[in-house]
């Protein structure tokens, strides 16, 4: 597709589908199959019940297994007699039967699978709500995910498709997007001929753009996201926010009118909004005082409530805002924005780095010092050696050597690395031509993985123009482009990718930029499929991000969706934020 001028937006496609299939599965296989009559959250307790049957409804993670193997293991001590269902969802591993076997509890149970791969966040937010998908993929390389891409692509496609026009980049994305085709060869797709929803599709890895994951998120909704983790769309708001003794979940949705409203603004805008919508609020409580019988009486049957329910909304979105200013003036937080955009633009890198070496000596935050130790390392193509020990040895010092294992992990995944000392063009010349006379095409494609780890952001952004160049003052209130996400200082790689893409409808004209990121693009166009201009389904594009999507990615794709007249539908892993992404790495293991 070309994108067009300013149009109305296309409506998205409805999701309630997907939900219902989900519950009408779950009630079958749970009430129907199973006989269950009581649910229990599976976590770290010892389960409590007088049942002759549990059923474990899980993911199929092993420390999952573990925890089901003790229980089993605790029924046997005790003399008790169980049978033991485990339904694993979205599907099953051989990893998890090889673990319950070493507990000694395979014989003890069945086995069962739940395929459910999508859940509705929003209107136009599916999660598959895999975290570990970026751990398990881009550090340990294992593959296991990818079919269950390809199947949620596959049940899209079935639902919503078929989709026109698919483009990508990415080893992942390519592998995922090749087992969906062959999954559509081998099923009996009963889709063709049909108008189409969503028309065109963009699949992309989350190590093609590490930067603007790492980046300090400043749009409503990332901001929270950052400050009190939002969990399959929810978020808990604390005592400090409700200013209550109490903490209350909060669902952060396009059906909260306040919300739906300043998601995606810039911070700065936010406080003067939340004031001038008080204000409207309480101008439509005053209207009471001037109403007859007949009118009180329709005002309380028809708008009361409503104005009940946007004024908790509205308490809850003003203490959630007071709580971020507070927590983010006592992290220096306008410093550490300043020092973001020095890297970014590549100015002050000296100080930016006298910054973080500081911000490691008062042992601010683990989390924090190891993402601005990536954003340095992925802007700057690697840390030269004498930095890399100084800032390496530094961060053991103040957070402990444990974290040797970390290292390891961030240079194995290229989020932190080092430049090899004296390696010059020569140099690398010859260690590639020595390889080519030895004919060992692997050994050739190791060489080239191990020096495809270099970011390359500096010349990418160049090519691309990611860091704008404004006179005067960026005006964050009116927007021009998508670097209103980040304060006007940088446009996420991501988002320019697709943007580029979808105007040129292909790569043609992007080979370096491709050439950069270490290939691995595509675009296939599906000749079954009528390619009508007229149809509203040309103008909605799903965004496929696989390792994870930030709500900085989803604003910035949202304000282009608005200015080109087009819609963007988000299907990710998971969402993530650089704090997820650094944990992963702390938490895995070499």
């Amino acid at each position: 597709m070309a994108f067009a001028g300013r149009r109305d937006v296309p409506e998205p496609p409805d999701f309630g589908i997907l939900k219902r299939l989900a519950r009408d599965q779950l009630i079958y296989l749970l009430e129907q199959q199973h006989e269950v009559d009581k649910l229990y959250k599976v976590d770290s307790r010892p389960a409590l019940s007088t049942s002759d049957q549990f059923c474990f409804l899980v993911r199929p993670r092993i420390k999952t297994m573990r925890y089901i193997a003790d229980i089993v293991n605790a029924d046997k001590m005790s003399g008790r007699s169980r049978k033991y269902k485990i339904i694993f969802s979205p599907q099953k591993f051989y990893a998890c039967e090889m673990v319950l076997e070493e507990e000694g509890v395979f014989g003890d149970v069945t086995c069962d699978e739940w395929s459910f791969y999508l859940l509705p966040l929003d209107e136009d937010i599916i999660s598959m709500e895999l975290p570990e998908f970026f751990r398990d993929y881009f550090l340990e390389g294992d593959h296991r995910w990818i079919n269950s891409v390809a199947r949620a692509l596959q049940l899209l496609n079935s639902l919503y498709g078929p989709f026109g026009k698919a483009y990508g980049i990415g080893r992942c994305a390519k592998m995922s997007y090749e087992l969906w085709r062959d999954l559509e060869e081998e099923s009996e797709s009963d889709g063709q001929g049909r108008k189409p929803e969503i028309g065109n599709i963009f699949l992309m890895d989350r190590d093609m753009d590490y930067v603007t994951a790492l980046c300090s998120q400043v749009v409503y909704e990332g901001l929270v996201d950052d400050t009190f983790r939002i969990k399959c769309g929810s978020v808990d708001f604390g005592p400090d926010v409700t200013s209550s003794d109490k903490s209350i979940k909060v669902l952060l949705n396009a059906q909260d009118k306040v919300f739906s409203q300043i998601r995606n603004e810039h911070f700065s805008s936010v406080f003067g909004f939340l004031s001038q919508k008080s204000r409207n609020l309480q101008a439509q409580y005053d209207r009471r005082r001037g109403m007859d019988i007949k009118q009180m009486k329709n005002f309380v049957s028809q708008e009361l409530k409503g104005l009940k329910q946007e004024h908790r909304l509205l308490s809850l979105h003003i203490g959630a805002c007071e709580s971020i200013m507070k927590k983010k003036t006592k992290q220096d937080f306008q410093e550490m924005i300043k020092a973001e955009h020095s890297l970014l633009e590549g100015v002050d890198v000296r100080e930016s780095t006298s910054f973080i070496e500081e911000h490691i000596d008062r042992q601010v935050s683990p989390i924090e010092s190891l993402r601005l130790m990536c954003l340095l390392s992925i802007t700057e193509n690697g840390l030269i050696p004498k930095d890399y020990r100084s800032l390496k040895t530094q961060y053991l010092q103040s957070y402990g050597p444990e974290h040797l294992l970390t290292f390891h992990n961030l240079k194995r995944v290229g989020l932190l690395t080092e430049q090899a000392a004296g390696e010059t063009l020569t140099a690398v010349e010859s260690k590639v031509s020595k390889l080519v006379t030895d004919r060992a095409a692997g050994k050739i494609t190791d060489a080239f993985n191990s020096l495809a780890r270099k970011s390359n952001f500096r010349a990418i952004s160049k090519k691309l123009g990611l860091i704008p160049r404004v006179d005067g003052e960026y005006d964050l209130k009116m927007p021009r482009d998508m670097a209103y996400v980040f304060s006007g200082a940088y446009i996420p790689l991501s988002c320019k990718i697709i943007e580029q893409v979808l105007e040129r409808r292909g790569w043609l004209g992007l080979e370096e930029v491709v050439r950069l990121l270490n290939g691995n693009e595509f675009s296939v166009s599906d000749s079954t499929v009528e390619d009508n201009p007229t149809w509203e389904s040309q103008r909605v594009i799903l965004a496929v991000f696989l390792g994870g999507c930030t709500f900085s990615e989803i604003a910035a794709l949202r304000f282009l969706g608005k200015e080109r007249g087009c819609k963007f539908i988000f299907l990710t892993t998971a969402i993530t934020n650089s704090a997820r992404m650094m944990e992963a790495m702390i938490e895995a293991k070499a």
